[in-house]
């Protein structure tokens, strides 16, 4: 067997039906019976029939990405056993990351997401911020460009514009306020990115607007019982393996108004060894980045039952 490590999508890769092609595993209708019985609502019909703009809450979509990435997890281990040798997950994917790596159960995970995502659209009404991913600009032009329009716009201290997912080399998402986001746009194109595409989102992810949600998950973090991780993962905002229940907490705090630093936790997966990395969950869009990152490295997605196969045959040599 060789050692490979998962990956946990966030945001964004939510569809309906997203869960279908596994049918009646009883692994997953555990998982989503368990997720269910935490939020006191039927996850199972919300993933199945949606509609898709309930789906597409933030609210929603993340308590249910959080559990289409641990039930394609629990799968995976119920049918070969063999752990990944480390987990990482993209933002709110970090979450699904923990459940599996035994910080959290998935009954403590599925509120604590649902908290989360409410805290942070309460931090910024709908409207007032956005994000939107800028394409084909070296990350650094990105950073100085926002910074630039931060600076411009600083007669009115209430805008601001900052990189907040650095996805690939030449993809980085911006957030702020709608203002900012929009000038940062014009000004990112005139400095050479090839496309400035305005983000779906209904709220400003990962920017200093945040902070007032961040201070809302430290107080409810104090209350959640964290258990040391069975498995290494490397979080999002200090690229850091952390054992300690109080750093790890921090960290979740922070990463609420830090950026994603998505690029340099697959490097970092990379430098412990890991060359085969595995999307645990609907999608294929980190997948898509990892070849991006490193194209030496191999990239897989684990998102039903013919990947599965595919999977048990790539890894485990299993016919």
């Amino acid at each position: 067997m060789q050692a490979f490590a998962f990956v946990f999508p966030g945001q964004g890769s939510q569809s309906m039906g997203m869960l279908d092609a596994w049918g009646d595993h009883p692994v997953v209708l555990e998982t989503l019976q368990e997720a269910s019985d935490a939020l006191g609502e039927d996850v199972a019909e919300l993933i199945r029939r949606g509609p898709k703009e309930a789906l597409a809450l933030t609210t929603n979509t993340q308590p249910v990405m959080l559990v289409a990435g641990v039930a394609a997890y629990r799968v995976w281990i119920a049918e070969t056993g063999a752990a990944p040798s480390a987990v990482a997950g993209h933002s709110l994917g970090e979450y699904s990351a923990l459940v599996a790596a035994g910080v959290l159960t998935l009954t403590q995970a599925a509120p604590l997401v649902r908290f989360r995502a409410q805290a942070m659209q309460d931090a910024v009404p709908v409207g007032v911020g956005a994000m939107a991913a800028i394409l084909g600009l070296d990350s650094a032009k990105v950073i100085a460009g926002c910074a630039e329009v931060t600076k411009e716009l600083g007669e009115t201290p209430d805008e601001v514009v900052e990189a907040v997912n650095f996805n690939d080399p030449l993809q980085t998402v911006i957030a702020g306020t709608k203002a900012a986001v929009e000038r940062a746009c014009v000004v990112l194109k005139a400095k050479g990115a090839k496309r400035a595409l305005s983000l779906p989102v209904s709220a400003p992810f990962h920017s200093s607007l945040m902070k007032p949600a961040a201070a809302r998950l430290k107080e409810k973090l104090k209350s959640v019982d964290f258990l040391a991780p069975q498995i290494a993962l490397i979080n999002n905002v200090d690229v850091a393996v952390e054992v300690d229940a109080d750093r790890i907490r921090d960290a979740l705090y922070r990463q609420a108004f830090g950026p994603v630093r998505w690029v340099e936790c697959i490097q970092a997966l990379k430098a412990r060894g890991l060359t085969t990395l595995v999307e645990c969950g609907p999608g294929k869009v980190l997948a898509g980045t990892v070849k991006r990152i490193d194209p030496d490295l191999n990239a897989m997605a684990l998102s039903d039952p013919a990947s599965l196969v595919e999977l048990k045959k790539l890894l485990l040599g299993a016919a």
